[in-house]
């Protein structure tokens, strides 16, 4: 009596279903990578941004702005010429990270931007 079934046998079950669990590890992995890197170049783009309208006020008032909400707000300088707003709205960060702004130091001022275990700093 010859039987003739037609299926797979569980080894050959277990065996995609194993190729199948490495590829998603595979793609699990790239795939956060990747979300990581753009959300650094975001941040890494919004300082450079702040730090282009720190810029800007800083040559139109003849000083540092006090705070970053400075930027978006229209100013009026020593001589009485309005200039701004510098920005629209102050840059929203990426999921996790912060930014920063201080007044002082060699250049005037510092831009940071913190997360994902980096840190970005400008000037």
């Amino acid at each position: 009596m010859v039987r003739d079934e037609h299926g797979f046998t569980l080894v050959e079950l277990l065996v995609v279903v194993a190729v199948i669990a490495i590829l998603t590890t595979i793609s699990l992995t790239i795939f956060h990578d990747v979300q990581s890197r753009s959300r650094m170049a975001k941040a890494q783009a919004d300082t450079r941004i702040l730090a282009s309208a720190v810029g800007a006020f800083q040559a139109h008032m003849g000083q540092m702005p006090a705070a970053l909400a400075d930027l978006t707000v229209a100013q009026t300088n020593v001589t009485g010429q309005v200039a701004g707003p510098f920005m629209v709205a102050d840059p929203v960060p990426p999921a996790g990270w912060t930014y920063g702004y201080a007044t002082g130091g060699p250049t005037g001022y510092t831009i940071t931007a913190t997360g994902d275990s980096t840190s970005i700093t400008l000037p």
